[in-house]
């Protein structure tokens, strides 16, 4: 297929830039760094962990604009295309006077060494943009993905609830970035003409479709290409494994790809949705996906990763796939003109290996709409509470007829190479009493369903322990609805708890 492209533009505060013959692979972070001498932006973690590096993305919406946290180590420079990308150094009007965020980050003595600060302003400037004043377990939300070892988070969730109060002066409120939004929109709208953005330097190639037929055709020319969504895993590839990409195939353009479509039987979410953008469909249908998906990264993290790609990647631990597997979701694939769809648990062969062919993507991901009769739960285990890599999840789909097990689906991540249903201790439940000498049975069971392994995250018998220890939680809440067990909607009790 006919490969035109164009530059790759976006504004820069409120200057626009174009960049056509710059590395596929220079995060966002290097390029501001590096090429635009903005230095406020700190390197921490190269990983999307630590916040340092946090910039706000403004986007359209409809006729609408958007402002979102991101974490510029780990996004590449080509997916600012049609974006406005707003650093520390933006926010201080001409006259020097300091944005709200800012000034409250002072009054409240919201900083001391300083390092992660200006990341700290930008996730608060993100969350100023957004109506209302926030509650606090809003403002953990948006801070829990910037780290601060020095202040603690007293003085900067103070710094928060301060910033959209009365005290601070009314005439800060809108901001100027508010009062501008019409000429951003403008300048915006003004950056595309459609076609299909590139970069190309020293052999290495980036291409940003807008559909999914040239998508289609790309892969089929380019079958080894990297598939480039939310950049969440793809760009530990170049910060940590130091690889060298190319070509890339940048699938956040692609409009089929972006949409959520809801029928009598599906929720349907194409592989480009944010888990951001997913969120509330989520859960509408599922409180407990809803919360996992809360838990699965900082605030920057969601507004950059997708399912789609939490699915693609395959990884064991991803903590997508058990919820959605033990609701009977299916994944849908594309290459070329051929479209197939597949039981969302068959897509996973082994540690690695999915079934996808070369040059085939995925498009989306068909979930089941919420059966009032069927009661979901799934349970994250992780060494700390918030945005940490899963030592096991599990997730339980149940169907009780006449207090009889009619159906259920019981699938874990992080208890074998893929996310793998427990078939053995599903066959155990099924047609019997929903009682507690049933469940201890299907407990021991599970140890014949999974084989664990041990690493830096924990061991296999604590695995296997955990993954018992869950299923007899699930079975007390189904059984007790007194019992204090869940943490959704009382998150900061949770908190004081621990």
């Amino acid at each position: 297929m006919a490969e035109q492209t164009r530059p790759v533009r976006f504004l820069l505060g409120g200057e626009r830039r174009e960049l056509s013959t710059i590395d596929p692979n220079t995060t966002v972070l290097n390029y501001l760094r590096c090429m635009e001498r903005r230095v406020g932006t700190k390197e921490g973690c190269g990983e999307g962990d630590c916040g340092a590096c946090t910039v706000v993305l403004g986007e359209l919406d409809g006729d609408r604009l958007r402002y979102r946290a991101a974490n510029s180590c780990i996004q590449l420079v080509g997916a600012l295309d049609g974006k406005q990308l707003l650093t520390v150094e933006d926010l201080a009007a001409p006259d020097g006077s300091l944005h709200p965020c800012q000034q409250a980050m002072v009054d409240c003595h919201g900083s001391q060494c300083g390092f992660c600060t200006p990341g700290f302003v930008m996730s608060l400037f993100a969350l100023y943009q957004e109506p209302g004043e926030p509650d606090r377990n809003r403002i953990d939300d948006a801070l829990a993905g910037n780290l601060c070892r020095c202040t603690g988070y007293g003085p900067i969730a103070a710094a928060a609830q301060m910033m959209k109060s009365g005290a601070m002066k009314a005439s800060d409120r809108p901001d100027r970035f508010a009062r501008r939004a019409g000429e951003t929109i403008a300048a915006l709208k003004a950056l595309d003409d459609g076609a299909m953005a590139g970069l190309e330097a020293d052999g290495r190639r980036y291409f940003a479709p807008r559909s999914a037929d040239a998508l289609a055709g790309l892969l089929l020319d380019y079958p080894d290409a990297t598939i480039l969504a939310g950049g969440t895993d793809v760009g530990l590839w170049v910060t940590k494994q130091l690889r060298r990409l190319s070509p890339i195939i940048y699938v956040g353009e692609v409009a089929e790809l972006k949409r959520i479509t809801l029928d009598e039987r599906w929720i349907e979410i194409g592989a480009a949705v944010t888990y951001t953008e997913a969120l509330a469909i989520i859960e509408a249908h599922y409180p407990d996906i809803a919360e996992m998906m809360r838990r699965l990264g900082s605030e920057q993290i969601r507004n950059a990763g997708t399912i789609g790609g939490n699915i693609a990647n395959g990884s064991p631990i991803g903590d997508s796939p058990p919820p959605l597997i033990a609701l009977g979701s299916h994944v849908i694939l594309r290459r070329g003109d051929h479209r197939r769809e597949l039981a969302l648990e068959d897509f996973f062969v082994d540690y690695g290996k999915q079934d996808r062919q070369p040059g085939e993507f995925v498009a989306g991901v068909r979930i089941p709409v919420a059966d009032p009769k069927r009661i979901l739960r799934c349970y994250k285990i992780s060494k700390r509470f918030d945005q940490d890599i899963t030592a096991s999840l599990g997730a339980f789909a149940l169907t009780l007829a006449g207090g009889e097990v009619e159906d259920i689906r019981i699938c874990f991540g992080g208890m074998a190479p893929i996310p793998k249903r427990a078939r053995q201790a599903e066959e155990a439940l099924k047609g019997k009493t929903w009682n507690r000498e049933n469940v201890e049975g299907a407990c021991w069971i599970l140890s014949e369903d999974y084989t664990p392994i041990s690493d830096m995250r924990a061991s296999a018998q604590y695995r296997l322990r955990v993954a018992q220890n869950l299923l007899r939680k699930f079975f007390i809440e189904t059984t007790e609805p007194t019992a204090r067990t869940r943490i959704i909607a009382e998150r900061r009790a949770a908190h004081a708890r621990a």
